[in-house]
């Protein structure tokens, strides 16, 4: 059996014009990251906090946040050069996240990303933060802001406190409409669940478990000083209304072109989809990975282990998406009780158009563009 793959560490591109929120995101994220280390790629230090001290960063610059974390400040020139630096293992990152402002445009991000030859890294979507209160006037000031809603994955209407609800139903209403296929998710102050950006690290040997209090921790407890409405739990407790997670799991192989026929027409609102495929006849050896966020797709076959039991199990994360509707679209995916293994070896070229393959000679390159340009434009 070959050798585990290096896990690859997910990129979020973090969007939103001046006064979106996106700062005031980060900085949830930064605090409630429950024993996740971060990396943020910025331009300047200025508006994140790291641990109660004042920073005077220089692009170019990276330093650590106390807690696990790193900050860079860079320009998008050095952009390769400092994810080359936080994807390094000594890094013990677990997910990063590049704040656009000032980089790039953010579609011109996605596309250094899913260029990149890095293969540490895994594309972790696009987020549009958008000021509820300000959006027809930052819309104005901003035309490009409608073509920054249509490439990004995941779109959050920041500030609903400060809007009356009948206009944050037009909000909604037109904020979908430009986003398309996106989650669209309400937010106050900034504060998302970071579960819908990534996986909370599982550390079993028990290194976060501080004797006292770290930073983040006071900075949570200060929050529920300011907020009545929060209880023993703090805030993360109150966020998961904004989505939904949907589990499946089955113990029949997935048709692969039914499989492949159901991610194309994923619903809208459909976030991201993680797990494995079994796709039986397709490929009796493998299990398959699968990563699936916005727009992008990605499958990595891994060898099955001498007696693991063969199932596909999967959760799909989103916005106002229909559960029932989505658990009987994949059970309609199940493979035949007795499948034509040829037909179903030639379906399965459908799912390998999305598995990178750089040691395959002479057709890497070309595969792994169509990979690239298929993600960016699906």
């Amino acid at each position: 059996m070959p050798p585990p793959r290096t896990p690859q560490i997910p990129v979020v591109v973090l969007a939103g014009f001046l006064g979106s929120g996106k700062t005031t995101l980060l900085n949830h994220l930064l605090r409630n990251r429950a024993g996740t280390r971060i990396g943020v790629i910025v331009n300047d230090f200025g508006a994140i906090e790291i641990d109660a001290m004042t920073v005077s960063g220089q692009v170019g610059s990276t330093v650590s946040l106390g807690n696990g974390c790193l900050c860079c400040a860079v320009d998008a020139s050095e952009l390769d050069t400092f994810l080359e630096t936080l994807t390094r293992p000594s890094a013990r990152l677990d997910v990063i996240v590049i704040e656009a402002s000032g980089l790039a445009e953010p579609q011109e991000l996605v596309r250094m990303l899913l260029a990149s030859d890095n293969p540490h890294i895994l594309y972790g979507g696009l987020v549009e933060v958008v000021d509820a209160a300000e959006f027809d006037a930052t819309r104005q000031r901003h035309p490009e802001l409608d073509r920054h809603l249509a490439v990004a994955d995941l779109v959050v209407l920041n500030k609903t406190d400060r809007v009356e609800e009948d206009e944050l139903e037009r909000l909604r209403a037109t904020v979908a409409e430009l986003s398309g296929p996106a989650a669209v998710i309400s937010a106050e102050h900034g504060r998302i669940d970071p579960e819908l950006l990534f996986d909370p690290a599982l550390r079993p040997d028990g290194e976060e478990m501080a004797g006292q209090l770290s930073f983040e921790d006071l900075l949570r407890q200060e929050e529920c000083d300011e907020h009545e409405e929060c209880d023993d739990h703090g805030h993360a407790d109150h966020l998961h209304a904004a989505y939904e997670s949907v589990d499946f799991t089955a113990d029949v192989p997935m048709d692969p072109r039914r499989f492949m026929a159901f991610l194309d027409s994923r619903p809208e609102g459909l976030y991201r989809i993680k797990g494995f495929v079994d796709f039986g006849a397709g490929d009796r050896h493998n299990s398959y990975a699968l990563h699936a966020v916005g727009r992008f797709l990605r499958f990595a076959p891994r060898p099955w282990a001498r007696g693991e039991q063969r199932l596909t199990q999967l959760v799909m994360i989103g916005a106002g998406i229909d559960a029932d509707a989505l658990t009987a679209g994949l059970a309609a995916c199940r493979a035949e009780p007795e499948p034509d293994a040829a037909d179903t070896e030639r379906a399965m070229w459908g799912v390998l158009r999305y598995v990178p393959e750089p040691a395959r000679e002479g057709d890497a390159e070309a595969d792994a563009a169509d990979v690239r340009e298929a993600a960016v434009e699906a």
